[in-house]
């Protein structure tokens, strides 16, 4: 699985995107920062946490927030580019890295 604790999957490639850091985690997910090679720009890569990977609703809710999010169009709402399943069948969502207006 990819997630680990002490954040050691910065560095991994996963499908076409390099993890270049964590930004943070909650109930449904795990954020990275990461580089798409393909399209050489940076993205956000959420994961499904490992504990849900094996929780068919958590599951579907996961792919539910994808494709809702994905149906969106706002300067607000991020842009959905991707959504994968990992080789050891986790998750990810791929969407653009917004920076904040303050």
């Amino acid at each position: 699985m990819i997630h680990q604790k002490d954040g050691g999957q910065v560095g991994q490639t996963i499908s076409h995107y390099k993890i270049l850091e964590k930004l943070g985690e909650g109930g449904m997910g795990v954020v990275y920062k990461a580089h798409d090679t393909k399209l050489d720009r940076d993205v956000a890569l959420k994961f499904l946490p490992v504990k849900l990977t094996k929780d068919p609703e958590a599951k579907e809710r996961f792919v539910h927030e994808a494709k809702a999010t994905s149906a969106l169009q706002h300067n607000n709402i991020c842009t959905i580019h991707d959504i994968d399943i990992t080789d050891d069948g986790q998750l990810l969502i791929g969407q653009t890295m917004t920076p904040l207006k303050v």
